[in-house]
């Protein structure tokens, strides 16, 4: 899969091949986006085209509401690459959103962006919109095309009788409904990180904890323990992780600490990037009385856990 980054007006420049271009943000590549990305592969393949994706960044949000506090991603850059390299697209471009793309009018942009980039069929979401004050809609793109390109418009896809969205993940994970974000994506909403030296505390109580600095740009799981898949050095083990203020040592002084004691496990690990599945909330942070109090809770979050995560690996 080939990754190209542009920027309007001055940096376009794509191999000369005809496309079956799936166009969207795609924040999280959700099942409803799959359902997009999935149809552009189709037709490539039936058509003889080159399957590409064209997505944007940073989130047109960012742009307008640089006030307000920034809108967290679902999916980093890597993690978008590589969903679309599993989903057998051929090309990925990343283009540059900012005020001079934020102004093209829609037929400016199907101008620049879909004729003179040899896209011969556009597929999107039916709620996608582009051009200034995204006044384009597909039906647009269709009524536009002079015969030069094909249009399918993918309608919505639900799930529990609502439509799968971003904005829709992005509150469940925030609400630690983990079983929820999984339906919507099709699979474990996952975080990268980097294992950082931390307090010690589990291991003076027999839980060592692998303390993990994520990306600031991405959405987290509320306060709470959590039953999770913990992916390090190409293996996966099983884990639960608090994310929180640790109250019982704290008395909630210190910032927010992501801290995953892992099942079966004694290596030291500071320094390597490491991967979060989250798979399901076990229950609220909360302030224990004693260390005796304290120790018995995880025993039993552990073994919890521990059947729950056996279930999904099998």
């Amino acid at each position: 899969m080939e990754i190209y980054h542009l920027k309007y007006p001055d940096h376009l420049t794509v191999p000369e091949e005809e496309y079956a271009l799936a166009i969207g943000f795609f924040d999280g590549l959700h099942r409803g986006h799959q359902a997009v990305i999935e149809e552009a592969v189709s037709i490539a393949k039936k058509r003889g085209l080159t399957s590409a994706v064209m997505t944007f960044d940073p989130h047109p949000r960012h742009l307008f509401n640089k006030e307000q506090r920034q809108l967290p991603y679902i999916t980093t850059f890597e993690e978008k690459v590589k969903q679309l390299r599993k989903m057998g697209v051929d090309a990925v471009f990343f283009v540059t959103f900012d005020w001079e793309l934020a102004a093209l009018q829609p037929s400016a942009f199907i101008d620049t962006f879909i004729r003179r980039m040899n896209v011969r069929h556009v597929v999107a979401g039916f709620d996608f919109t582009f051009g200034a004050k995204g006044e384009g809609t597909m039906h647009d793109m269709e009524r536009l095309s002079e015969g030069q390109y094909e249009t399918t418009t993918i309608e919505k896809v639900s799930c529990d009788g609502e439509k799968v969205s971003s904005t829709r993940i992005r509150q469940a994970v925030h609400d630690g409904d983990m079983m929820l974000a999984k339906a919507l994506l099709g699979r474990f909403y996952k975080v990268k990180g980097t294992v950082v030296s931390g307090a010690a505390r589990g291991r003076t109580i027999g839980f060592p904890t692998a303390n993990i600095e994520v990306e600031p740009s991405v959405v987290l799981p509320s306060k709470g323990v959590y039953a999770v898949l913990f992916k390090v050095d190409g293996a996966t083990y099983k884990g639960v992780c608090n994310v929180g203020v640790v109250p019982t040592f704290t008395d909630g002084e210190q910032g927010m600490t992501i801290e995953v004691h892992i099942l079966h496990f004694d290596e030291m690990i500071y320094g390597k990037t490491i991967e979060i599945e989250w798979v399901e909330r076990l229950r609220d942070e909360q302030k224990f009385d004693s260390i005796e109090a304290l120790i018995v809770q995880i025993t039993n979050d552990k073994e919890k856990a521990d059947d729950l995560l056996t279930k999904w690996l099998q």
